[in-house]
């Protein structure tokens, strides 16, 4: 532990985890519109507002693993690529952690978000038989998801700013409270 890291900010650490686990584990498992589900925006907050940042990348795969053991098995192939795409906000948090505002944020989301589309539908393509193994077959998969890209672009950028925005309003609230009106 570095020396300006308390226990204290590791227990408030490890309490963020296991709400953001088990929130995104809840969202998974109930009803909601597909394509759109908090893991990625989880995993970007912690990689951006955790004290000790590689704890971010057990938001993801955790809550992802968690939930799976409920949900209809992938192929382990494309399963594994799903992991590794949903991990990425994770460490693209910790890289980006430095810029403020919210267009780093943004833009650090829907890349994410676009990376997270590509893989996973090429996964799919590649492994799951569904698609003729050419550039056709390919061009079918990409089209056939592009009904849920933009739900998962959406509720993405959706999810950010509800986590971020409520981060703001826990720091900030109490001085917002207090001044006059």
């Amino acid at each position: 532990m570095q020396p300006n890291r308390t226990r204290a900010d590791l227990w408030m650490d490890l309490a963020l985890v296991a709400f953001l686990v088990g929130f995104d584990v809840a969202a998974r498992l109930l009803p909601h519109a597909p394509g759109v589900w908090p893991v990625a925006a989880s995993a970007l907050f912690a990689g951006r507002m955790l004290r000790v940042p590689g704890l971010a990348l057990v938001v993801p795969l955790a809550a992802t693993a968690l939930s799976n053991f409920a949900l209809a098995g992938d192929d382990w192939r494309v399963a594994l690529v799903v992991y590794a795409a949903i991990a990425l906000p994770a460490l693209a948090g910790m890289l980006t952690r430095h810029w403020r505002g919210i267009l780093p944020v943004a833009a650090t989301m829907v890349s994410c978000s676009l990376i997270f589309f590509a893989a996973t539908n090429f996964a799919v393509w590649a492994f799951n038989g569904m698609y003729p193994m050419n550039f056709q077959g390919l061009l079918q998969c990409y089209i056939a998801a592009l009904p849920f890209l933009d739900r998962t672009v959406f509720g993405d950028l959706a999810w950010c700013a509800a986590l971020f925005g409520g981060a703001w309003l826990v720091q900030h609230g109490p001085k917002l409270a207090r001044r006059p009106l």
